[in-house]
C-alpha cells in the first residue's frame, strides 16, 4: 500500500461551500482508498486562491511535515498561487498537481506562479482535455507530464420532468462567473411562454451578487416563476434533477461542468454556453447527436432563443432527449477517474 499525502482548502467539507472541485477531491480520495492507497489527508486553511501570509505560512506547515520522498496530491487552488511554499520542497517530494482551473488566465502574476509551480511537478492532473490544452499552451510543460482525469458520475434514476417540457433548472453556486443575470436576462424575454425556473447552488460566496439576483427575481415578472434556492443537500438536488426537462447553464467560463453530466445522468438535456470543457462534459450520442444545445457565452438573446426552440418545437426536445438518454449510458463512473489519478501517482512513485 502507498501513502499519498492530500492538500485540499480547508472547506472541502463545507456543505454551505459546495463545488465541483470540492466534490471531485473528496470522491478521489474515497476512490483510492478503495484500490490500495492511503490518503493522508492535510485541510489548509486561508482564502484559496488569493491566499494571505497566514495562509501560506499554514501551507508551508503541512508540507515541512511530509516526510522525504513521499508523493503528494495537491489541489491547484492551493497549489498554484504558492511556488515560494513548494517549488523548494520539489527537490525531496514527489508533488502532483491537480488542475481544476487553470489560474494563469487571470493576469501575468498568476501565470508566473503557476508556472514556477506546475513546471518543478513531477506530474499535473487536468480534470479535462480543454485544460490540458490550456496549461500547454500556457506554459513549457512536457506533453508526457500533464493528464487527464475528468469527473466521473453516479448511475440515476431517468427525470420524469413535467407534462409541459418548462422545468428548467440550473445548478451553480450563485456567483457572476456562473451566469444567473444572464439567464434572467433570457428569461425575462420569455414570459409568454409556459416554464418554471429553479435556481440551485449556494448564495454565500458572493452574498453582493446573489441578493442583487434576489431582489431583481422578486420586484420582476419573474417572481412567480424563478425559485433562488440556495445550497441543497444530496436528497433535495436528486429531487430536483428528478423534477427537471431541461438543464440550463449560462456559465461566462468552466474547466468541465460535472452538473452537465449530473444532468445527463437522469437522461435530461442540456442548454449551456459554449465555453471551456463544456462540450467535452456535453458529448454527443452513439448517432453523434448531440444532448443539448450550446450558445455563446454572456449573450441572452441567444440563450433565450435556444430554450425557446425547447418550449417551441416538441421534435426537437423528442431528438434532444433521445440524445440525452443515449448519452447517459456512456458516461464513466467516479472509479475510471479515481484509476487515472492513481496511474498518475504511481509514475510519481516511480519517479
Amino acid at each position: 500500500m502507498n501513502d499519498v499525502h492530500v492538500v485540499v482548502p480547508e472547506g472541502i467539507d463545507d456543505p454551505s461551500r459546495p463545488s465541483g472541485g470540492n466534490t471531485y477531491d473528496r470522491r478521489v480520495c474515497h476512490g483510492l482508498a478503495g484500490i490500495g492507497w492511503v490518503p493522508r489527508l492535510h485541510r489548509v486553511p486561508g482564502r484559496w486562491p488569493r491566499p494571505d501570509a497566514a495562509a501560506h505560512a499554514a501551507l508551508a506547515g503541512v508540507v515541512r511535515e511530509i516526510p522525504n520522498g513521499a508523493v503528494v496530491l495537491l489541489d491547484g487552488l492551493v497549489a498554484s498561487t504558492a511556488p515560494a511554499v513548494l517549488v523548494p520542497q520539489a527537490r525531496r517530494l514527489r508533488l502532483v498537481v491537480l488542475v481544476h482551473m487553470p489560474l494563469g488566465r487571470s493576469s501575468a502574476d498568476d501565470r508566473v506562479r503557476e508556472s514556477a509551480v506546475l513546471t518543478a511537478a513531477a506530474a499535473v492532473v487536468t480534470t479535462s482535455g480543454w485544460t490540458r490544452q490550456t496549461l500547454m499552451q500556457l506554459y513549457p510543460l512536457a506533453a508526457d507530464r500533464v493528464h487527464v482525469a475528468t469527473p466521473g458520475v453516479d448511475s440515476a434514476d431517468l427525470a420524469a420532468g413535467s407534462e409541459t417540457a418548462g422545468a428548467l433548472l440550473c445548478v451553480a453556486a450563485v456567483v457572476p462567473g456562473k451566469g444567473q443575470d444572464v439567464l434572467l436576462d433570457a428569461l425575462e424575454s420569455m414570459t409568454s411562454l409556459s416554464w418554471q425556473c429553479r435556481m440551485v447552488g449556494s448564495v454565500e460566496r458572493d452574498p453582493a451578487f446573489a441578493q442583487a439576483l434576489g431582489r431583481r427575481i422578486a420586484r420582476g415578472y419573474l417572481s412567480d416563476r424563478v425559485s433562488l434556492t440556495g445550497a441543497l443537500d444530496d436528497a433535495d438536488l436528486d429531487r430536483s434533477y428528478a423534477a427537471a426537462d431541461l438543464f440550463v447553464l449560462a456559465s461566462r467560463s468552466e474547466t468541465y461542468g460535472m452538473v452537465v453530466t449530473e444532468a445527463l445522468a437522469r437522461g435530461v438535456p442540456v442548454v449551456a454556453s459554449e465555453v471551456g470543457g463544456v462540450p467535452e462534459a456535453l458529448g454527443r450520442s452513439r448517432e453523434g447527436t448531440v444532448p443539448g444545445l450550446l450558445v455563446p457565452p454572456d449573450d441572452p438573446a441567444a440563450l433565450g432563443a435556444a430554450l425557446r426552440s425547447w418550449l417551441g418545437d416538441a421534435e426537437l426536445r423528442r431528438r434532444l432527449r433521445r440524445a440525452a438518454r443515449e448519452r447517459r449510458t456512456a458516461l464513466a463512473g467516479w472509479p475510471a477517474t479515481t484509476a487515472a489519478v492513481a496511474r498518475v501517482l504511481s509514475g510519481a512513485v516511480a519517479q
